[in-house]
């Protein structure tokens, strides 16, 4: 294998490797609130979630194409770029993840692509328009969107079913949930799938492999569909907890108007190419679901972390991107992008191992939210993430 494959196949395995932490992290913009109101099994829900990202992964594919042409000049863009700019994306993505926060991966891989390409390209391989219309401005907008239809949602569900008991509604949502925690899931993989597809398109287009503006072959659409569908079902529960049970304590009229409004957001913004943070879409619809059932608890700080998290992500990882690239050129060559690979596996050992302290699993996920995503000491079990 010469030294050029070698580096090709490194940044796409590490693409691989993002759009599974991907899978795991975002399992909770699917799941959690069909979890939380007691739906759907947990292992039922991300078994369910992993299979309908990978249908979903290939609906479209306009997502991919705005990753791959409207953020970077591709003509700027190397092997080591796009390689770096993953390892910023994961180790966002794994902090986030120890800690139980929903954060955005569509971001955190936006921010390390732009962080690699400034540093080792300019500033001017770096399209500020297209990221302003393409990521920035959909960021601001969505969540509040989301929020707003899921709380007229609420109002409307509680309204329409004010005559009906607690018992025989709860059960009646609680089918309708399948239905629309399904379509959140179909729905974010027409979205998040196609960022890692993009991303290596990109990388392809680095290396000669395709010329620039070329489609995304099919074996790339395959695999980062298989990847983000196995990290999906392996379930991030750490961040499900939070999601679930950390804003509001969710019923089951609350749970399906939030999964129907983040659908209907998501699935607007694939039709459109935007690469959408689905956790921000759904977090404002809980937060909205919350804020429209009357007497329901909101926990503003923990919204408040989380929206700590979401400013922080395209810097932080932006910031880890650059470091990555001039790390790996610092080394030379093949050599520093598969040295820094190494150090990348490294830190993702330790994150895991870390999280081993106070394990969250979907014997747990559920368990009454104590200030904290990691169950008391009494409560913690052996396995999950």
């Amino acid at each position: 294998m010469t030294a050029q494959n070698l580096l090709l196949l490194t940044v796409v395995i590490t693409a691989v490797g993002f759009d599974f932490t991907n899978g795991f992290h975002d399992t909770a913009n699917a799941m959690a609130t069909s979890i939380a109101t007691g739906a759907l099994r947990p292992k039922v829900a991300v078994a369910l979630s992993g299979a309908l990202n990978f249908v979903g992964a290939f609906l479209s594919l306009k997502v991919s194409a705005t990753i791959a042409n409207n953020i970077v000049d591709q003509g700027s863009v190397t092997l080591a770029i796009v390689f770096a700019g993953l390892a910023g994306a994961i180790i966002w993505n794994l902090a986030t993840w120890y800690l139980g926060l929903p954060s955005s991966s569509s971001h955190a891989l936006i921010g390390g692509v732009i962080g690699a390409t400034w540093v080792a390209a300019g500033s001017h391989a770096v399209l500020g328009k297209g990221i302003l219309k393409s990521v920035v401005i959909p960021a601001l907008l969505a969540p509040f969107a989301a929020g707003l239809v899921a709380l007229l949602g609420t109002l409307a569900v509680y309204l329409i079913t004010r005559r009906i008991d607690d018992r025989t509604r709860t059960h009646g949502f609680r089918i309708a949930q399948v239905g629309s925690a399904s379509l959140v899931s179909l729905a974010h993989g027409t979205n998040d799938a196609q960022k890692t597809m993009g991303i290596i398109t990109l990388a392809l287009v680095a290396n000669h492999t395709i010329d620039k503006g070329a489609a995304t072959p099919t074996w790339v659409i395959v695999l980062c569909a298989l990847a983000i569908s196995l990290g999906t079902y392996l379930g991030g529960w750490r961040v499900i907890r939070t999601l679930g049970k950390g804003i509001t304590e969710i019923e089951t009229p609350q749970g399906f108007a939030a999964e129907g409004a983040s659908a209907s957001v998501i699935l607007a913004s694939s039709h459109f190419g935007y690469p959408l943070s689905t956790t921000h879409v759904v977090s404002g619809s809980v937060l909205g679901s919350g804020v429209g059932r009357r007497l329901a608890e909101v926990r503003w700080s923990v919204a408040g972390r989380m929206a700590v998290a979401w400013v922080l992500t395209l810097p932080a990882a932006a910031v880890v991107g650059g470091v990555a690239v001039k790390a790996a050129d610092g080394i030379g060559g093949t050599t520093g992008v598969v040295v820094m690979a190494l150090v990348l596996a490294a830190c993702a050992a330790g994150f895991f191992v870390a999280s081993r302290r106070a394990p969250v699993s979907a014997h747990n996920v559920n368990d009454d939210w104590s200030g904290s995503t990691a169950p008391t000491d009494h409560e913690r079990v052996p396995a999950g993430v």
